[in-house]
């Protein structure tokens, strides 16, 4: 293997790894019957002209499992924030007790169950297409560094590990997905 001519592995896995992060963080917003402080991370609030992240508002807090918390910290806030959490399609009906306002999470029933299966199905085809796109990029280099005068043997070296790396992080993929799909799925 020629020593001036080598495919940076490193930055592809590290891409690879980001894709991984990226999913599992939009796993973390499905919900799944359990009260989870980032089910309500996406929600954004009209506050003071402008739309900021719920937790920029108030604190989040999961105390018990079938319970989310918000804390509201200005209290000419709290309508907009129920409004917000209304409307943001999470099926959640909050309940305002002061400066606090509480979400209850309801058992979630079968049909509900597998729509949110499918889901996360989409977010890890979405995971596997971003971590092909990285393995075509990879190749890109490979036919770039041929053309620059890559021997053959170093082509086909670096190929393998690229492959490697890609059924190494859609293996994660999958079974990321099998756990979440389990996780929705369990009573």
């Amino acid at each position: 293997m020629s020593d001036d001519i080598e495919i940076d592995t490193d930055d592809l896995e590290r891409r690879m790894e980001g894709a991984m992060h990226a999913l599992k963080h939009e796993f973390g917003t499905l919900r799944t019957g359990r009260a989870s402080a980032s089910m309500v991370e996406p929600i954004m609030v009209d506050a003071y002209g402008s739309l900021v992240p719920i937790n920029q508002v108030g604190t989040i807090n999961v105390p018990e499992p079938r319970m989310v918390t918000v804390n509201v910290w200005d209290k000419g806030m709290i309508n907009k924030v129920e409004k917000a959490i209304r409307d943001s399609g999470l099926g959640i009906n909050p309940q305002t007790n002061g400066p606090i306002i509480m979400l209850p999470i309801p058992e979630l029933n079968e049909e509900r169950r597998r729509e949110l299966t499918k889901v996360a199905a989409q977010y890890a085809e979405h995971a596997r297409v971003a971590i092909r796109n990285v393995r075509r990029d990879g190749m890109d280099q490979i036919k770039k560094a041929k053309a620059n005068g890559m021997s053959e043997d170093d082509q086909k070296f670096w190929e393998g590990e690229i492959e490697e790396l890609t059924k190494k992080h859609i293996g994660l993929v999958d079974k990321a997905l099998e756990g979440k799909q389990a996780e929705i799925m369990h009573v």
